[in-house]
């Protein structure tokens, strides 16, 4: 502004190593940097308030300048190396790429549907590098949503179009680096990305949700949470609403939180020789958030999340949005190995909160411990132990069920499914009573897949559905003397990594759910379960 008092910035979060160019497009400001990346931002207060980074591709050291064109599509001009790069957000492709000798120097680009033009000047002399367009004579029969296998997918919710069937909405995580949110549809078998996050710098292979809450059934709020390879966890605020002026099309505004690597906070600890150094390469491999915390310790309200680690640690983190900070509060070493799962779940009981957690690792051992008192640095030991598997645990699931009861289903390596009824008390210490846990009854079911069983959900306390790498999604009948096949389909993911399901209320009172697989690709499928039969129909939307 002219006036002092109507200046506005944000010192320090700008572009990183230099602003190259700042735009205006609707409702935010968008800057380039020679840090490869681009930035979008908010005015709240009289202050710019960054929400989100993002990395085009890799490579693109230097962003000179963004241009929107009118069919919705965002072009990133920059310099690779030696070559000026026009690449396309929308298609993820370089659209142009012109030798010119990089960076620092003067230069133009016009870009219409007839034909492109790049002049810049080079030892002195202008060139002048002209592109007619021309037919395509590929087509792109269905577009990617990853570069490379999707690893994790969660179901944040669905949103209602008027006049229309309810939209899901889905965050899928990739080797490629990237997390997805998007919507899949079951009438027209299409994925639609919203936005793609591309903060991580190593393959993203673990999602997780917290105060997910709709909103008069077209906007749906969220904070997500990422973690994958190099110990970097990422977190963001979404916001997916139907946008009534566009035909009913959803979009998403995604503000970025707070960032963790286990690097940083070595380099910030004090006393570092006493301790053994952090593994800067360690892998997150799971991620859950504890819910309905409430730390009197902490000054502003907090969410905490639990990972399972690759270098056989479980870590508590506490997430304070208000300050944009995640930080480590706990860890324990206890499995000696790679930890593959966790899953947290609550305890209630009259006025009584019991925050537990279960892990698994790659032994096949499932440890149930009491984090309510959350100590710091320390988690201390886990209440029981048990020896589901014989090798490691590539899915977990917990169904709360009355009385204090818990049902904890895990699916192995080796095919196998052990189903457990877990019993919640309290100790017998009346000056400190703590809390016992009971496995009252269990099965074990061999073989059950032919290959890795990678995801797993207990539907209902009779009803158990399993997917594995052999392709198949099966339906078990539970109880405590046999594990029944019920019905069973094949998929069309190959390498299966993960599945997330939920249930829908249909018109008559007929009870269904809803699954979505990922691996090389991404599958929706509708489990019916009747009264008398349960079965799954293989219709949905594939990509």
């Amino acid at each position: 502004g002219d006036a002092a008092e109507d200046a506005v910035g944000t010192p320090g979060r700008g572009a990183g190593t230099g602003v190259t160019s700042v735009t205006c497009h609707g409702d935010y400001i968008y800057s380039t940097g020679r840090d490869g990346c681009y930035r979008q931002l908010c005015l709240r207060d009289q202050q710019l308030e960054v929400l989100q980074k993002h990395r085009p591709c890799k490579g693109l050291q230097w962003i000179e300048e963004l241009r929107f064109t009118p069919g919705g599509d965002l072009l990133v001009l920059g310099f690779h190396a030696d070559d000026f790069v026009v690449w396309s957000t929308r298609s993820g492709v370089n659209l142009h790429c012109v030798p010119c000798g990089g960076g620092h120097r003067s230069w133009s680009y016009y870009s219409s549907p007839e034909a492109d033009a790049f002049a810049y000047v080079k030892r002195g002399d202008v060139m002048l590098y002209h592109s007619q367009a021309e037919p395509c004579e590929q087509r792109v029969l269905l577009a990617s949503l990853h570069g490379r296998e999707i690893t994790c997918v969660r179901h944040l919710g669905a949103v209602r179009v008027p006049g229309s069937h309810p939209v899901n909405i889905f965050i899928t995580g990739s080797e490629d680096t990237t997390a997805c949110v998007l919507t899949l549809s079951e009438l027209t078998r299409a994925a639609v990305p919203l936005a793609r996050l591309s903060d991580h710098i190593s393959s993203v292979r673990a999602l997780a949700l917290a105060d997910t809450a709709l909103h008069d059934g077209t906007q749906l709020c969220s904070l997500l949470f990422s973690a994958g390879g190099r110990a970097q966890i990422e977190c963001y605020r979404l916001q997916c609403a139907v946008d009534l002026g566009a035909e009913g099309t959803v979009s998403c505004q995604v503000a970025h939180v707070a960032s963790h690597r286990l690097d940083e906070h070595w380099d910030r600890m004090k006393n570092r020789h006493k301790l053994v150094k952090m593994d800067p390469e360690t892998r997150y491999m799971s991620l859950s958030v504890v819910c309905g915390t409430n730390s009197e310790q902490l000054p502003m309200p907090c969410t905490f999340l639990v990972a399972a680690c690759s270098d056989g640690s479980v870590r508590l983190f506490v997430l304070l949005e208000a300050a944009q900070k995640l930080l480590l509060v706990a860890e324990s070493f206890h499995h000696q190995r790679c930890v593959l799962k966790v899953e947290a779940f609550l305890h209630t009981r009259a006025e009584e909160r019991k925050h537990l957690l279960c892990s698994a690792a790659t032994d096949g051992s499932v440890a149930f411990w009491d984090i309510t008192k959350m100590r710091p640095l320390a988690l201390g030991t886990p209440l029981l132990t048990v020896m589901a598997h014989s090798c490691g645990v590539n899915s977990l699931h917990i169904q709360e069920l009355p009385e204090g009861q818990f049902l904890v289903a895990s699916g192995s390596d080796d095919g196998s499914i052990h189903v457990c009824l877990l019993e919640v008390t309290r100790g017998d210490d009346k000056a400190e009573p703590g809390t016992c846990l009971h496995i009252l009854e269990h099965v074990a079911r061999p073989c059950t897949h032919a290959a890795h069983v990678t995801g797993i959900r207990v539907l209902r306390p009779d009803l158990v559905l399993s997917a594995s790498v052999d392709q198949r999604l099966t339906l078990w009948q539970l109880s405590w003397d046999s594990l029944e096949e019920l019905s069973t389909t094949f998929f069309h993911v190959p390498d299966l990594a993960e599945l997330d399901c939920w249930e829908v209320a249909e018109a008559g009172g007929e009870r269904r759910w809803y699954c979505v697989l990922c691996g090389q690709g991404l599958e929706l499928l509708r489990c019916a379960a009747l009264d008398t039969h349960s079965k799954l129909q293989s219709q949905g939307a594939a990509q």
